[in-house]
């Protein structure tokens, strides 16, 4: 449905290297993330894919059809959510609805199955102007506006980024949802921790391609242990931990450190290991200790997608 083959985005004459030969491939129905922090292309592609930017190399398609060739056919067969809320302020939510039905040449009535779930719950405030509603209610509102034309492909550029957790949630919820109307969907986040809610996920980081593959697979093939390491004070753990000869990386993850070692067990990619590095793992608590920090607690964990994507970038 989505195919990006060598695309590269270059700006300040070439200078800044923004997107460097990604290939991609988003199938038909599938909800798909582009996971990365501010920076790293995503929103560049978003443009690319959605017609508002041309690539200085490489070929994209959308539902078949050229990015470049095409993008009339593209324009009226997509989606796009952009990371700015970018529907009119002046107008109300039932007048912005309204319009980008015009536009696209149907009505709220034809597509209403689609949004109702959505628009029931702005609704009540149909007559606010757009630009007086909360954060979530304009996330909400972009959606309605996004689907109001039934599109075969939805992007959704960092679509929870500065709404509230409850929101959030409720946004995966309804992209669940929409996911299962047969409508691709491809949407990219900053938070790491709403890559599981994606059927597969790239991972992204200054222009390119990390790792592609389901939430699980990346979390199975991490190459290591990871143990998280606990203190009262994590700030002078973090210093000691980091100065012990066997860490091979550490890095904060709220009131825990999360720690790998020098010769750690190796994962074969199916659940198994090759015995290695238990001596530099066996040996952190006692180093601590004797640097005078006695309630430290040390225990082996699941990575998470976060620790995935800093071990990746290490390579």
């Amino acid at each position: 449905m989505i195919t990006l083959d060598k695309i590269t985005k270059t700006y300040n004459k070439g200078q800044v290297e923004a997107v460097k030969e990604v290939s991609l491939e988003v199938k038909p129905g599938e909800l798909f993330g582009l996971i990365g922090p501010d920076g790293a292309g995503k929103t560049t592609i978003f443009r690319i894919l959605t017609t508002l930017l041309l690539a200085d190399k490489g070929t994209a398609t959308v539902n078949g059809f050229d990015v470049v060739k095409d993008y009339v056919k593209i324009r009226n067969s997509v989606g796009y959510m952009p990371g700015r809320f970018s529907l009119y302020q002046d107008l109300t939510i039932e007048e912005n609805l309204h319009f980008f039905a015009t536009v696209f040449g149907t009505t709220i009535e034809a597509n209403y199955d689609l949004i109702k779930d959505i628009y029931q719950q702005i609704e009540p405030f149909k007559d606010r102007r757009a630009g007086k509603l909360s954060g979530g209610m304009k996330q909400k509102l972009a959606l309605c506006c996004a689907l109001i034309h039934k599109p075969a492909v939805l992007f959704l550029d960092e679509p929870t980024t500065g709404v509230d957790v409850v929101s959030r949630k409720e946004f995966w919820e309804m992209l669940g949802r929409l996911k299962n109307e047969g409508i691709t969907i491809l949407v990219s986040t900053p938070y790491m921790d709403e890559a599981t809610r994606c059927d597969r996920i790239a991972l992204i980081q200054k222009g390119s391609i990390l790792s592609v593959d389901e939430p699980e697979g990346i979390i199975r093939n991490f190459p290591v242990e990871l143990f998280a390491v606990h203190a009262a004070n994590t700030h002078r753990l973090l210093k000691e931990v980091r100065g012990y000869e066997g860490t091979d990386s550490c890095f904060a993850f709220g009131d825990a450190l999360h720690v790998t070692f020098k010769g750690a067990v190796v994962a074969d990619g199916q659940g198994k290991s090759a015995a290695g590095g238990q001596g530099e793992a066996s040996g952190l608590l006692p180093y601590l200790r004797a640097k005078g920090l006695e309630d430290v607690r040390m225990e082996k964990i699941t990575p998470g997608i976060e620790d995935c994507f800093i071990n990746l970038l290490k390579n």
